[in-house]
Parts: structure tokens; sequence; C-alpha cells
């Protein structure tokens, strides 16, 4: 597949997401209620309650928060290139301001991309409503109303390896697998991700999970543009 943006023009991302609240007890009424109507749908075929289910909220944007954004950057140079690692963590709030502040300083032109696996469908507008649930005004990178759909600056690695076909879902790990991408053992799943939030409350585990799934992105990437995968050398991580 032909390279079709210049590889320092796309900034490639992935979220981790808890439920907003460490209990389904801790919602309101309104809220439970909310939840359970949401989620009728999946808990039916499973007979299981909205409090069993809750542990999953984290998925919706309505009922979930984000706690980590890893953002990856590949930076150009004459003898190797580096891809450039960074992470915002912590008080979703503050996450966000910084995430946004990154976006509109430094990805806001035409020629910049936004890159996630299942992102069109997931990261970009979590994030996005998330924002909305802050009242922050959307980066102009995630602002698409009004835009037609070439005119979208997102890419997705999913969407790219369908080639238009819709009918099956392919993880980033499946696509890591096929592609013969070497990847350490993961510590934790995402399924795992909430109870290390608000049990172990290690949000530095999370992070370390998300910026290997970042890097993991950038390998895939990479593949489907024929390119060569980057190297440990190549990977540095910004505090």
């Amino acid at each position: 597949m032909k390279l079709l943006h210049t590889l320092e023009n796309i900034l490639f991302l992935d979220i981790e997401t808890v439920p907003e609240q460490p209990e389904f007890k801790s919602l309101n009424k309104v809220a439970q209620e909310l939840f359970a109507e949401k989620t009728a749908y999946k808990r039916s075929a499973e007979n299981i309650s909205p409090e069993d289910y809750y542990s999953k909220a984290g998925i919706w944007a309505e009922f979930g928060k984000i706690v980590c954004i890893s953002v990856g950057l590949i930076i150009p140079h004459e003898r190797k290139r580096q891809c450039r690692i960074r992470s915002f963590y912590g008080d979703e709030l503050s996450l966000l301001v910084n995430f946004k502040e990154m976006l509109d300083h430094h990805f806001s032109a035409s020629k910049h991309r936004l890159c996630a696996h299942n992102g069109k469908e997931f990261d970009f507008p979590y994030i996005a409503r998330r924002m909305l649930k802050h009242q922050l005004e959307l980066p102009s990178i995630l602002q698409l109303m009004g835009k037609k759909p070439w005119e979208v600056p997102h890419l997705d690695t999913l969407d790219l390896w369908r080639f238009g076909d819709y009918k099956h879902y392919t993880s980033l790990a499946l696509l890591s697998h096929f592609f013969d991408i070497p990847s350490p053992k993961d510590d934790i799943s995402g399924a795992d991700v909430a109870r290390v939030f608000y049990e172990e409350k290690n949000i530095k585990r999370i992070v370390h999970y998300c910026e290997k799934d970042v890097i993991t992105l950038v390998q895939v990437y990479l593949k489907l543009s024929l390119q060569a995968i980057l190297t440990e050398n190549e990977i540095v991580y910004i505090d």
C-alpha cells in the first residue's frame, strides 16, 4: 500500500478508558436507569444485571472516562528515524486540556492526520465526546461537522486493513501477529484496566500498556505502508 501521508504529519494514538464511577451503586438513580436502558440489548442475551455489567461501562463515553491518551510521532533524521512516545494521564479534565493544547499548537494544519486502530468507531469520537462533557472547544482535527468524508483528517488501521470488507473486526493484536511484529508479553489486557485503575490505583501500569499499543499501531501502519518497522533504538519516551 502506497504511503499516502508524510509520516511526520501523522499523530498515532491510543486511549484507555474506565467506568466513570468505581461501582454501579455510585451512580445516581437516573444514571443507573439510563445505563440499564443503554445496555439492555447486550445484557439480554447473557441474562446479566446492569450492576454486573457495569465493569464494561468504560466503552461508552456517556458512562466512562479517559484515564490515558498515549501518542506517537515519527521524526525523520538523516541517519535514523525516531518515534517519540508521550502520554497524557490522570485526571480526565487535565489530560484532555493538555492533549487539546498539543493538537491546537502542533496538529491543526490541513496536512495533519490522527491515526488509531478502530479510531473512527472508538478513539476519535470518544475523545470528542469527553471534551464536550467538560465543555472544551474541539480542536480542528477532531471537528467533523460540515466536512465531507474525504475531508476527515483521520486514519484508521482497521479501516485500511478491511479494503472495503466490513464483515469482520480484526484486532490490533491479530494484525501484529499476521505481520510478524515482535511484541513483548502484555502485562495486562484491556479487560484489566478498570481493576488496575480503581483497585490497584496503578496508573503507570496502564500508561505502559497504552504506550505499547501505540508502538504496535505504528508498526502495523508501517507494514501496511510497506515501510521498515521501528527498532528499539528508534523508540524514545518523552516525559
